[in-house]
């Protein structure tokens, strides 16, 4: 059986009524394929989780180690991105998650004795930071 269909008439415009964004309180910024490994960068993470913005850029200028750079870059790319984009005030900012996550592996080989070789594994990280406005 073949189906009849009924022409629909046409209605009147109905007027778009356009609904309001919620506000964003939260912004983020992701650096992927960081090469420091998690488990390092983890540890300077951790120095700075729950802090304010500006003082966690004051404590990574000073810590001595290798992931402290990517990691300050991140979280001021996600400051900047909360201001610009978002309208935050920049001097309420706190860091309200960051994360460090594994990335892909490099894996390359050493010549060892008898003719073997050696797996090495060079591990990248993945570095998520939101920050959000103090209320």
């Amino acid at each position: 059986m073949a189906r009849i269909s009924k022409k629909k008439t046409a209605t009147p415009k109905e007027e778009v009524v356009k609904k309001e964004k919620p506000k964003v309180t939260e912004a983020r910024a992701i650096s992927r394929t960081v090469r420091v490994t998690p488990r390092k960068a983890r540890l300077v993470a951790n120095l700075v989780r729950g802090k304010d913005v500006k003082d966690a850029v004051g404590i990574l200028y000073n810590v001595n180690k290798a992931a402290s750079t990517p990691i300050r870059k991140t979280i001021q790319s996600a400051a900047a991105n909360a201001v610009n984009n978002h309208e935050l005030n920049e001097d309420t900012l706190y860091i309200s998650d960051i994360q460090i996550n594994d990335s892909i592996k490099m894996k390359r080989y050493r010549p060892r004795a008898k003719g073997m070789a050696g797996g090495i594994i060079k591990r990248t990280s993945t570095i998520v930071v939101k920050v959000k406005e103090r209320e």
